[in-house]
């Protein structure tokens, strides 16, 4: 058997070593490696984010409805076709590739949250301009918790980790939860072109 940069040849077989074995561009293990990656310069933007007052209230008024044209799909259960829906839009919106796996990342794992505790029908919606691109998750759950997300749950907590990575990798997110159900929308930026282009 010899072995060349991680390929193993048996016999006619040849084989790829488990640990040089790459992950899909859509797969979760890809997106929480580059949400670590970060986590790091986040830190003191996290922070100032519980310290300070967000740029958007997370309760209160009910959000204005989304623009006419905004892009709708409604899930039960196939968390990848919510994923493809939302990354195939980020790209066309023009977020760059990595931002677009954060917003992959972020959408499911409100949506997982849909699945998992709702026990009814999600409702997606995404819609973009020059600024910045949105995705609207909305279920008949009911999240109790107003600042659920915007406190760092500890590594020993069984839940919270989710809407905690969720308020990292996006620009912003707004939540709005009552006895009707919980809508909460998730803000990118995007990258400004510079003048001339």
């Amino acid at each position: 058997m010899r072995a060349l940069s991680g390929i193993a040849r048996i016999g006619n077989l040849t084989t790829q070593a488990p640990a040089e074995r790459p992950f899909s561009a859509s797969g979760v293990s890809l997106l929480l490696m580059a949400w670590e990656a970060k986590a790091a310069q986040r830190a003191s933007a996290a922070q100032q984010a519980l310290t300070g007052p967000p740029r958007r209230p997370s309760g209160g008024a009910p959000l204005p409805p989304p623009p006419p044209g905004a892009m709708s799909y409604r899930y039960t259960t196939d968390l990848a076709a919510v994923r493809a829906v939302v990354y195939r839009y980020a790209i066309a919106a023009g977020l760059p590739e990595a931002r677009a796996a954060d917003l992959v990342l972020a959408v499911s794992e409100v949506a997982a949250n849909t699945v998992r505790h709702a026990k009814s029908p999600g409702s997606l919606k995404i819609w973009y301009d020059s600024e910045e691109i949105v995705c609207q998750i909305q279920d008949e759950g009911i999240i109790t918790d107003a600042l659920a997300g915007r406190r760092e749950p500890s590594l020993e907590a069984m839940g919270g980790h989710g809407l905690w990575i969720v308020n990292q990798v996006c620009d912003e997110v707004e939540m709005r939860s009552d006895e009707t159900g919980t809508t909460i929308r998730l803000h990118m930026d995007l990258p400004r072109l510079k003048p001339g282009s």
